[in-house]
């Protein structure tokens, strides 16, 4: 059985401790997120306010900072706020997208222009950045599907030998028969041969379902032959990795839209249907992932590291709009980091009682394997992620998650993906304000952190 990245059953075990105490979205609550500024160098206590942060800040980016191309109020100005007098941030910042129909380089300069504030490209982390980890399939023939520069973006994660779907489709016309204004009039056979496809990398939601759906399926049904009869028996089936599971995202529109989740939702329904099996991947990417965060905490600790802080980070804030997938994924890898301080304390005691001479003491297979991910970019060094919901998104205050879970139908509340059990804790945020500004003032008082003294008016 291919070993997954991403196993969530085995990381939902223990519980959440209480979440901090909510904040509601309305001005009273916005005025208590956002108490008034004390004076220089001092806390409301009187306190000395931190100079160097030991915090980070991933920021979701829509429904957060935008809505569509449209900034949402309020930005500009927290971000300023960010920024020390010389203009640059005074602390880490990575911004953590389930988009993935670009390169990290045009996002950055997309949030440079929306909050008026200079972005790099090493602060952006897309759905698809965690690609960069998975050599092993760098050099082989792989099929993209999504929108946008597809190859562009496959080569910059480290594919080699990418094929899109309409490239392949140009090779077997035949394959793609939904439109039938677009059925070949006369069949040719191809000029080049294409290599046997070896994975298919689901970068994010295409324009054309009806072709993707078709001839992923197809590929996967042939082991890499599109172009042969479906094979009856093609499982274990070759592997597939996902960016991006967002059931819905939030644009101009007044209610949320289809995201790559409800793409994914049709192509396991159909492979369900058609094989009576369920589809394996190899791994999950994008929030909530635990990879995703994992690849946000080492971007944060290269920041610091840049700045020459001393102290390490240690919390952080994961600001989002969105319950299944911002809440969820910062709780998850907040428990994560918890069972892995857990594992740690458990290690140095068995090795101290073999250092002892005790009989042979070992800890199991699970607790003793660290995932590739892991390895590739070194142990975790935070001991939190804290989880800030605001009220410019996908999140209704109106609609919340029922009291008691056990009367409802868990998929009426849970859009998280299919591969994710449903936790009631896992969705509940630490803090909740009603925007980003109210949030950096929030964290920055929960953190005693010094604003004021870095702060560099527009």
């Amino acid at each position: 059985m291919r070993a997954m990245l991403l196993l969530p059953p085995l990381l939902l075990r223990r519980p959440l401790p209480p979440p901090g105490p909510r904040r509601l979205c309305s001005a009273a609550s916005a005025a208590s997120a956002a108490p008034a500024a004390p004076a220089p160098g001092k806390s409301e206590a009187g306190s000395q306010l931190n100079i160097q942060p030991t915090f980070g800040f991933l920021f979701d980016i829509d429904g957060v900072l935008v809505r569509g191309k449209t900034p949402i109020p309020g930005a500009r100005k927290a971000f300023q706020k960010l920024l020390n007098s010389q203009g640059e941030f005074s602390v880490p910042v990575v911004f953590v997208t389930n988009a993935g129909n670009c390169l990290r380089q045009k996002k950055a300069d997309q949030l440079s222009h929306i909050l008026g504030v200079p972005i790099s490209q090493d602060q952006v982390l897309m759905s698809h950045s965690p690609l960069r980890m998975f050599r092993r399939y760098h050099d082989k023939c792989v099929l993209v599907s999504g929108q946008g520069p597809l190859l562009d973006i496959a080569k910059h994660v480290g594919f080699c030998q990418p094929i899109t779907i309409d490239r392949l489709r140009e090779n077997f016309p035949l394959l793609d028969m939904v439109d039938h204004d677009r059925r070949p009039k006369v069949s040719h056979p191809p000029e080049v041969e294409l290599p046997k496809i070896e994975a298919i990398v689901l970068f994010g939601e295409p324009v054309r379902w009806e072709t993707n759906l078709q001839l992923i399926i197809d590929v996967i049904l042939t082991s890499g032959y599109p172009g042969n009869p479906h094979a009856q028996a093609t499982h274990p089936h070759i592997p597939v990795l996902a960016c991006n599971m967002d059931l819905m995202w939030m644009a101009e529109a007044q209610s949320p839209r289809f995201g790559h989740g409800t793409f994914m939702v049709c192509l396991e329904n159909i492979y369900k249907k058609i094989t009576g099996k369920e589809l394996k991947y190899e791994a999950l990417m994008g929030k909530p992932s635990e990879l995703t965060y994992h690849y946000a905490e080492y971007l944060i600790r290269t920041q610091a590291a840049a700045k020459q802080w001393k102290k390490p980070i240690q919390t952080l804030y994961a600001i989002g709009d969105n319950l299944m997938t911002d809440i969820y994924g910062a709780n998850l890898y907040n428990r994560y980091l918890q069972e892995k301080n857990l594992r740690r304390g458990s290690k140095a005691r068995i090795q101290a009682k073999a250092a002892g001479g005790s009989r042979s003491a070992t800890v199991s297979q699970e607790e003793e394997l660290e995932n590739t991910w892991e390895s590739e970019l070194a142990p975790a060094t935070a001991t939190s992620c804290r989880s800030v919901l605001v009220c410019t998104g996908v999140y209704n205050p109106h609609t919340e998650v029922p009291s008691d879970t056990r009367e409802c139908i868990t998929e009426t509340v849970f859009h998280g993906h299919r591969d994710f059990r449903f936790d009631p804790a896992l969705v509940e945020p630490n803090h909740i304000v009603p925007d980003v500004e109210a949030a950096v003032d929030l964290i920055f008082q929960l953190e005693n952190f010094a604003p004021n003294e870095n702060y560099r008016t527009p």
